[in-house]
């Protein structure tokens, strides 16, 4: 089995464009984390923690890339100061610049683009949230031929597609659930339909007007969606 290359694919809205990098990546790094509020509570020495919800899932990793062609087909270091460069060394900055784009709205899509890396077991789709990129040999002329680009993404999180692999109860269904000390609107919107924006939906079908009004023991209306 050859050497598989690491590659993004971007997902605009006249297409998809994918990148291969010319090294493999020695390392990627993924982070999951969760967000928490705290509550302060009379009589207590400290706040309540309480979960509010998981964050994305974020990829960080840096990527290689070269068009540089020698005119004598042997590879020179990156430190030789003014290197010739052959006729058909390409200017890199036209890659990196298309995956600097990956952070702007991108036409009728009204958002910026999917993006997905893709190398080994790793299919990691969501969107780009930083680039940073470093140029570092150039040609006599002073067109950049290799750069690092450091990319952060996110991961793409759709509350309906979490519910089906989240033990919530199903939302086909009107419900009534008795509010209980220190749980907002918010809170049950979570636990009922796994979004915690729905709140507006429970405070509109209990003519709730101050999500903040509402009370440990009041029954709330959980409405079928």
């Amino acid at each position: 089995m050859g050497l598989t290359k690491a590659k993004l694919i971007i997902e605009k809205e006249t297409g998809s464009k994918t990148i291969d990098v010319l090294f493999n990546p020695s390392e990627y790094q993924l982070t999951d984390s969760a967000s928490y509020s705290e509550k302060k509570v009379p009589g207590l020495d400290g706040p309540v923690i309480q979960y509010i919800s998981g964050d994305a899932t974020e990829l960080s990793v840096s990527l290689f890339l070269d068009t540089y062609v020698s005119n004598t087909s042997s590879f020179l270091p990156v430190s030789v100061p003014g290197i010739g460069g052959g006729s058909q060394s390409s200017d890199v900055s036209e890659i990196t610049r298309e995956i600097a784009e990956t952070t702007s709205i991108d036409g009728s899509l009204h958002r910026p683009p999917k993006v997905t890396f893709r190398w080994g077991s790793l299919n990691f789709e969501g969107i780009v949230t930083k680039v940073n990129h470093t140029y570092t040999m150039f040609t006599e002329s002073g067109m950049p031929v290799r750069a690092k680009v450091n990319l952060t993404f996110k991961s793409l999180f759709s509350p309906k597609d979490n519910k089906r692999k989240s033990p919530f109860e199903s939302p086909d269904r009107t419900k009534y659930r008795t509010v209980k000390d220190g749980m907002q609107l918010w809170d049950l919107a979570y636990a009922e339909y796994g979004d915690p924006d729905l709140w507006k939906v429970i405070a509109r079908e209990n003519g709730i007007r101050n999500p903040l009004d509402i009370k440990a023991g009041q029954v709330v209306k959980l409405p079928a969606l």
